[in-house]
């Protein structure tokens, strides 16, 4: 059999294929899509998911002309494919290569970039009445998983577009997951619809025959709606999207593409109002292991397509393990504990906790903002939660943290997960922001360990604090040094080196990648003090001024951006004690940072020891 995936370099491609094509085309999507991502790694099971939707979308839909907008959009790859990158795909996440989301700059295709969830209505909303003010004629579709509509934001673009008559598609991608298994009222909502297809297939049956009755037959089809309506609301209770002023078609199987041509079709011929399509799909479809564990698959590494493995093996826990294990052990003797997590108990390493502590687990769904503020109730019940999140998602809660944490002083713990670089995903998640928009408000204390160990004695301290606190720790390994190991004391740094020539003051992951860079200007005959800060906020102030008076140059390092970071706490500290020293902040410039290796987005920006040792060497020798 011929390959028909060769010949598809855009939408048009696909345009004349029949349906027993598009069906052999989608078997060989998947076979493409599981290879390229066994190489480069991403998301395996979203994308197997969807392989018939974007078929369907695109044969229905005219790109770009049809504005398609994918929420998050680590679904995107068939997307991608289909016009015009199937070749770009196998670069997919590596640095100079495709993005794992969408991006305007990659294609015209790509109508609007995302990467966090809940924000396609709104988006396409924003569009469609674009459109509309422009007296223009295309459609706007917005794609949508089960677990980003549990997000806020989708709540609000929903209660928004039904008070509009506007022309525009919403298309929920429902496979019952996010990125663990969806919780919530909207998600036992959708299993209940799920469970009821018979009333679609009965209504469509009961309009038929009303409809083609001789001479009553129209009369009978209007006077029955109000029977239908209450028909309706016995099977499947709510019918909440009709209700916000929707109109609603399905559940449909999202693997027949047939059906999701026609039901595409139907949808564009509702003129003035908006359409909600609701699409039931199986995440990982096509391949097995994804199939029997989409949470596994949802994101994975390179791997071994037999076996399923990881090609990358690594050694020693990870951080995420290392509060995961913390947090379920100190629970077991603190019944104050809590833990909650937004839809990412494996992600953020709550698992074992969940399973243990059943009744201190909350897993809010995607809701960031929700996490935070339920998350200040418990602390005023008596409770000691930890909200374990990811830094670029709890950007999403920042006045929650301010409002209702900070302000009222309550012993919040942020455990904040991927701070820093974290690679492959790129802009829309690497951690680069939190010391800087957690660093202003009052009333917290901001922690950053420097490796595994030191994270655990940071936790430790949670317990004796009564106030608000965040810990930053990166993606990877724990990567303990060994000689160091001093306890934690409030607002107290560490010294790990002694030197003449000049300071360095580094936090977390900067600190043995400062230590590297040590090395390396020794055995030129540089020698630096290293000074691990451990506390962010408030700054070790006996520290900043013995070392003023020791040094007449101070360097800072820091896995973020450099303004408002640590480098600017520190300058702000000196210029309000009026202390003038030469102090160098080396930080990330004022830019999104691209995708790729952790290892290589330190290389490129002159964070890694390297860069960091040039750095210094160039600034003394300026200096002299």
């Amino acid at each position: 059999m011929s390959s028909l995936l060769d010949n598809i370099n855009s939408p048009k491609d696909i345009k004349q294929l029949k349906e027993k094509e598009l069906q052999q085309l989608a078997g060989e999507i998947r076979e493409y899509i599981i290879n390229t991502v066994s190489e480069t790694g991403g998301h395996l099971a979203s994308n197997l998911g969807v392989v018939e939707l974007s078929l369907a979308l695109h044969k229905v839909f005219d790109s770009p002309k049809d504005k398609i907008i994918w929420d998050v959009g680590h679904q995107a790859y068939i997307h991608k494919l289909l016009t015009g990158r199937k070749e770009d795909l196998k670069t997919l996440r590596t640095l100079g290569g495709l993005s794992g989301f969408p991006k305007r700059s990659e294609s015209e295709h790509d109508i609007f970039e995302t990467g966090h969830s809940s924000t396609s209505i709104s988006a396409a909303l924003g569009l469609a009445k674009g459109r509309d003010l422009s007296g223009e004629d295309y459609n706007v579709i917005a794609v949508i998983g089960d677990g980003s509509l549990t997000g806020g934001m989708a709540f609000e673009a929903l209660n928004h577009a039904g008070d509009f008559p506007t022309r525009l598609i919403v298309i929920l991608n429902d496979n019952n997951m996010s990125i663990s298994d969806n919780i919530g009222g909207m998600a036992n909502y959708l299993s209940k619809i799920r469970t009821v297809p018979a009333y679609f297939k009965l209504k469509a049956s009961v309009s038929g025959v009303l409809k083609n009755m001789p001479f009553l037959g129209n009369a009978l089809f209007n006077s029955a709606e109000k029977l239908k309506n209450w028909f309706k609301y016995l099977l499947v209770p709510g019918i909440i999207f009709e209700e916000l002023g929707f109109k609603y078609l399905g559940p449909i199987d999202g693997h027949d593409i047939h059906n999701l041509e026609y039901i595409m079709k139907r949808a564009k011929s509702y003129n003035g109002y908006p359409v909600f399509i609701h699409v039931i799909t199986k995440k990982g479809k096509g391949y097995e292991k994804a199939e029997n564990q989409p949470s596994k698959y949802h994101g994975v590494n390179p791997f071994d397509i037999e076996s399923g493995n990881s090609k990358k093996h690594s050694q020693g826990r990870s951080y995420s393990s290392v509060f995961g294990d913390w947090i379920t052990k100190a629970a077991r003797s603190d019944k104050r504990i809590a833990a909650v997590t937004a839809a990412m108990p494996e992600g953020t390493g709550l698992s074992k906790f969940a399973a243990q502590h059943k009744d201190r687990f909350f897993d809010v769904g995607i809701a960031e903002q929700h996490a935070v503020t339920f998350s200040a109730g418990l602390a005023v019940g008596g409770y000691k939660p930890y909200f374990a999140v990811y830094s670029t998602f709890l950007q999403r809660a920042y006045d929650q943290i301010v409002h209702d944490v900070c302000m009222q002083k309550l012993p919040v713990t942020l455990a904040i997960d991927r701070a820093g670089i974290v690679g492959a995903d790129g802009e829309t998640h690497h951690g680069v922001f939190d010391i800087a928009y957690l660093r202003h408000m009052p009333n917290i204390t901001i922690m950053s360990p420097k490796d595994g160990r030191e994270l655990e004695q940071m936790l430790d301290f949670t317990l004796k604090l009564d106030s608000t606190c965040a810990i930053r720790y990166p993606r990877g390994n724990e990567n303990n040094f060994v000689e160091y190991n001093n306890p934690i004391v409030l607002g107290k740094s560490e010294i790990l080196l002694e030197g003449a020539d000049a300071a360095i003051i580094a936090e977390g992951r900067m600190v043995r990648i400062a230590y590297e860079a040590c090395q390396k200007l020794l055995e030129k005959g540089i020698s630096l003090t290293l000074i691990n800060t451990r506390f962010i906020k408030p700054l070790d102030e006996e520290m900043l001024i013995e070392t003023s008076k020791k040094q007449k140059v101070i360097f800072t390092v820091e896995d973020g951006v450099l303004s408002g970071g640590l480098g600017s706490g520190i300058l702000e500290f000196y210029n309000k004690k009026n202390i003038k020293t030469h102090v160098n902040v080396i930080a990330y410039d004022d830019k999104f940072i691209t995708h790729g290796e952790v290892d290589e987005l330190l290389k490129i920006n002159e964070m890694h020891s390297e860069g960091i040792a040039a750095r210094i060497e160039k600034k003394l020798k300026d200096l002299k």
